[in-house]
């Protein structure tokens, strides 16, 4: 395994921390609220980045995916590269690829996925959708969702009316049996829960089985990637604010809980790292790689929930206020431990999976 970035997947991780380094500050955020940075997202649009994913791959993307948890950037990055542009480019058909692509790439179309399914909605023979999901990510701000019904069939749905029916109700507008609630989550994700009645979904590529688990696998992986950008950007504030913060007479950096603790979270955002490039590069390899997702994604939930809250703990009363920069990360990592499960559902998952593929093995 070689996890060395290619040329192309340098040159991408480097324009992307420029610009999340400077638009994603902390009054901007703040400005943001639960909402997407609009100019943000049309800078990172304008340069090609979510187009390029398409050539970097998975483990170009979760390098991406680093800087943006860096700075903890209001923008639907993860979501739109995981649920539309790798979705339709890997298991779409040419008619989808052809037709979905182009505005996924240049940022006018935002996609996201009801993702893990949970057997909420059910699908009709004539390609009709019900049911609802509880909560799903950037949703208010999605064009487009892929969602899983409960034969785990992939579809694509269309969010926002648009053509004659837009022109009625509005741009913004739910297209037609479709309902966007709002939902307010741990961190400022936009948010929604998702009701469909009887809207018509898209059967994403040609219904060819294990498209559902290798897209799991693919959100999984870049998540944890996510996460592990986030607890990088935790663990740098809280290097910063020990090394300059001084206790009687000397920096809070010297004390040796502080080291240990320090340590301890750099250790477990290596962990998460590495796991989730492993991934990553099996994903691109074109390798099984279902169950590196499943250790990435019990690495950012388990590790990544210990490592924002030291980051949190060792800013000290400073850490409590709910508007320090360092609370943010603690608000994302609690969500992403939320949406890739927690450690012991997680822990289940990957057991049963390796459980299965020793009984395997011995058959």
């Amino acid at each position: 395994m070689d996890f060395t970035p290619s040329e192309e997947q340098s040159a991408a991780r480097g324009l992307a921390a420029r610009i999340f380094g400077d638009l994603s500050t902390h009054e901007r955020l703040t400005a943001a609220g639960t909402g997407t940075d609009a100019e943000l997202w049309k800078e990172l649009c304008a340069v090609g980045l979510p187009a390029a994913v398409e050539d970097i791959g998975l483990l170009g993307l979760v390098l991406l995916l680093e800087e943006q948890g860096r700075t903890t950037a209001q923008v639907p990055f993860a979501a739109t590269c995981v649920y539309g542009l790798l979705a339709v480019a890997e298991h779409g058909t040419a008619e989808q690829r052809e037709r979905l692509l182009p505005a996924l790439r240049d940022g006018t179309a935002v996609a996201t996925g009801a993702f893990p399914a949970r057997g909420g909605v059910h699908s009709t023979e004539d390609g009709a959708l019900y049911g609802a999901v509880p909560w799903v990510p950037w949703l208010r701000e999605a064009t487009h969702v892929l969602v899983a019904d409960a034969d785990l069939a992939l579809w694509i749905v269309e969010a926002r009316a648009s053509g004659a029916e837009a022109s009625a109700v509005g741009a913004e507008a739910c297209a037609a049996g479709v309902t966007v609630e709002p939902v307010e989550t741990t961190a400022p994700w936009s948010a929604g829960r998702l009701v469909l009645d009887g809207v018509r979904g898209v059967r994403l590529g040609n219904g060819q089985p294990g498209a559902y688990a290798a897209v799991l696998a693919t959100a999984r992986t870049a998540f944890a990637g996510l996460q592990a950008g986030v607890c990088a950007g935790a663990l740098a504030r809280a290097v910063h604010h020990t090394v300059t913060r001084e206790q009687f007479g000397r920096p809070l950096s010297t004390n040796q809980g502080v080291l240990i603790r320090a340590a301890d979270a750099h250790m477990d955002t290596e962990a998460i790292r590495v796991t989730a490039y492993e991934a990553a590069w099996r994903h691109d390899e074109q390798r099984a790689c279902e169950t590196q997702a499943l250790t990435a994604a019990w690495w950012a939930a388990e590790a990544g929930k210990r490592v924002v809250h030291t980051g949190q703990h060792l800013h000290g009363g400073t850490g409590a206020d709910l508007d320090h920069p360092v609370h943010r990360h603690f608000l994302w990592g609690r969500q992403l431990d939320a949406y890739l499960g927690c450690g012991s559902e997680v822990l289940e998952e990957l057991g049963l999976l390796l459980a299965d593929g020793a009984q395997g093995d011995a058959s």
